[in-house]
């Protein structure tokens, strides 16, 4: 048995590969231009594949589905979570509960569909003056058959609370480690989602972005061997991972148990790490519906032609906040909490 704790290696698709508990993450980035009056694009539309999910795009920005604003307009879920980690630009939130909130600049959304909900994600265009980049995460992460039909929950993780790991090595170099869910030696996450897979610290869920200097060197430390563990290398020039160079973005699947050691090249590099023990239930999927069979598939259609999720509280399926509103969460029960852009 060879020594190394690379398991094996697979490109960056568009979305990303992931491993159980994971579903998939699909990684967003667009050159967004300056805002016009209603937070679109000051630029033309013209010859745009609007409503697709993830058709590339060789002029650096998409709508998506958006019509007006880039973004996902109303769409329900059911029977899994939503895990959003936005590094550039802001995201506007409306859901059926009433929720509502504008998070970005490293914030986490973290969404647990449960038994069903609608929400929109929309990309507001804020600055009419100046670009407005966008880069966003956004990871699906699986409910046991359990917890699918858990009530619905949504909170924010914002940037100012989300606890960093620093290690430095021997030579000066850093490596940053964002902990959204796991923790890193010492260092605690913030608590995830009630009904989360995650939520069991014995399943070893973990989620985090590095970041690492030019030269920097850094062990990434075991974990158990039934966890399903992934490295997504998505920015930077070159990386060493377990002795094997790196010098195209590569998603690399690790034996957890067994520690790696990370050396960076000569420009910082960026990671998305994923990992977690597998749930090993049957996974059937229809579009924005995860469940464990075809029966429940449809029983999750027709609910949804019924009832919406509640339906739709909000002026447009493609709502945003006024300009001028900063970062906010305002939750079901009326709880308000705003922060600075």
């Amino acid at each position: 048995m060879s020594n190394t704790s690379i398991k094996s290696i697979k490109p960056l698709g568009f979305p990303w590969q992931t491993q159980d508990p994971f579903l998939f993450c699909v990684h967003h980035e667009d050159d967004y231009p300056k805002g016009n009056d209603v937070m679109g694009p000051a630029a033309s539309l013209a010859g745009r594949q609007i409503g697709q999910d993830f058709a590339p795009n060789k002029e650096n920005w998409r709508m998506y589905h958006g019509e007006q604003v880039p973004g996902f307009p109303a769409h329900p879920h059911r029977g899994f979570e939503t895990v959003t980690v936005v590094t550039k630009g802001l995201v506007d939130h409306s859901d059926s509960l009433g929720a509502a909130g504008r998070f970005g600049f490293g914030d986490v959304q973290w969404m647990t569909a449960g038994k069903g909900v609608q929400h929109c994600e929309m990309f507001p265009l804020i600055s009419k003056d100046k670009e407005n980049p966008l880069e966003l995460f956004q990871i699906w992460l699986n409910l046991p058959k359990a917890n699918k039909m858990a009530a619905p929950y949504f909170a924010m993780l914002w940037a100012e609370t989300i606890p960093k790991f620093i290690f430095t090595d021997e030579r000066g170099k850093t490596t940053q480690v964002n902990v959204i869910a796991g923790k890193m030696e010492n260092t605690q996450p913030p608590k995830p989602a009630p009904d989360s897979w995650a939520a069991d610290e014995t399943h070893e869920v973990a989620i985090w972005t590095i970041k690492m200097q030019p030269g920097a060197q850094w062990t990434l430390p075991g974990a158990s061997a039934l966890v399903n563990r992934s490295l997504y290398f998505y920015e930077g020039n070159s990386v060493q991972i377990a002795d094997r160079n790196f010098v195209s973005h590569q998603a690399v699947e690790l034996h957890a148990d067994r520690p790696t050691i990370l050396a960076n090249g000569n420009t910082e590099s960026s990671f998305l790490l994923l990992q977690g023990k597998p749930i090993n239930e049957p996974v059937v999927q229809h579009g924005p519906f995860v469940m464990n069979s075809q029966i429940e598939i449809q029983q999750a259609i027709t609910e949804y032609q019924r009832t919406e999720f509640g339906g739709w509280p909000w002026p447009s399926y493609e709502h945003v906040h006024p300009r001028e509103k900063s970062r906010f969460a305002r939750y079901p029960d009326g709880r308000e909490e705003i922060k600075t852009l």
